[in-house]
């Protein structure tokens, strides 16, 4: 399970928590402009926009879980299992399969407008990178430096692309059905509640908070969606890039899930591996993991944007501890 958001106080921060039971060996990879992307149905992507993100890399191609490229356009794939639904080829369509989706959409579109256009001819079809890595049951969030943000899903019934007025999302139930849950908690409020219950009854109000008394804490992506937006709604918002990109990370580190709290299987617990964000005005990336709270920051502008090699740096996640004495 995951979360994704777009996070927008002044610069526009682009991302997600990324939940699973285990690690593929995921690295950060900045795949620059003259890397030669390979379609299984369309031509090869010779030329694009440069991207970073993190991916597993299997071949030599970047298998993104979410990047963002260097015009500000942002894209992330969440679980979405019992609903996923992929094609066969379609004659005169652009037959992606999902694991080509991001870079197809990143690699030629610079906002959300873009995208949509694109994703008009898009059918996304049933072929697997390889025998021993299947297609992952996903939908996806797009997000650009405008804060503009749309959902994309694959149903039985066809692709669904959704305006995402909340800038948010996990995954199932379907996203129009997430955004009717949200009615339910129209009265949380980072302010104490003024009472309603009866002019009878005089409260006291014996605890700060208690206008966020009934936002969800489960580790279920009904709750997650709930709980992201309420606290990134109700963020503060600063000058600077530091302040920012902290409070881009409290929000998604309010929704990470701890191991020992979702098991999945008899002894297998989801935890968030990462969270990472890309600064869409700057093409700054910024992460952190489950063991390594400090975040590692990797800027693709000091790279060679021009090169046809990608650059891959290994995921920093071990321990540390900053010593006083």
């Amino acid at each position: 399970m995951c979360t994704s958001i777009i996070f927008s106080p002044k610069d526009h921060y682009f991302g997600r928590n990324l939940d699973l039971e285990v690690s593929f060996g995921q690295q950060v990879v900045v795949t620059p402009r003259n890397y030669n992307f390979k379609f299984r149905k369309m031509p090869d992507m010779k030329k694009h926009f440069a991207m970073v993100g993190i991916a597993l890399v299997a071949d030599e191609y970047p298998l993104y879980f979410d990047a963002a490229n260097e015009k500000g356009l942002g894209m992330a794939g969440l679980n979405y299992p019992d609903n996923f639904h992929a094609f066969e080829v379609e004659d005169g369509k652009d037959n992606i399969s999902p694991f080509e989706f991001i870079p197809w959409v990143l690699g030629q579109c610079a906002t959300v407008d873009e995208a949509k256009k694109l994703l008009e001819k898009i059918n996304l079809v049933n072929i697997n990178f390889s025998e021993k890595m299947q297609l992952s049951p996903l939908h996806w969030l797009i997000a650009d430096k405008t804060g503009k943000s749309i959902t994309v899903e694959s149903d039985i019934d066809g692709l669904h692309v959704y305006d995402n007025p909340i800038g948010c999302l996990t995954n199932n139930p379907q996203f129009p059905k997430q955004l009717t849950n949200l009615d339910n908690y129209a009265n949380l409020s980072p302010a104490m509640p003024e009472n309603t219950f009866s002019k009878e009854i005089n409260f006291n109000g014996y605890s700060r908070g208690l206008g966020s008394h009934n936002l969800p804490g489960g580790m279920d992506s009904e709750s997650r969606f709930v709980r992201v937006a309420f606290n990134k709604f109700n963020a503060p918002k600063f000058d600077t890039e530091e302040e920012n990109v902290d409070t881009y990370f409290h929000i998604l580190h309010s929704v990470e899930q701890q191991k020992g709290l979702d098991e999945v299987a008899p002894g297998q617990f989801e935890y968030t591996i990462y969270s990472d964000g890309t600064n869409l005005d700057t093409g700054v990336f910024y992460y952190t993991t489950y063991t390594n709270k400090r975040i590692t920051k990797v800027d693709m502008n000091k790279l060679d944007l021009d090169s046809d090699q990608m650059t891959v740096y290994p995921i920093n996640d071990k321990i540390t501890f900053d010593e006083e004495n």
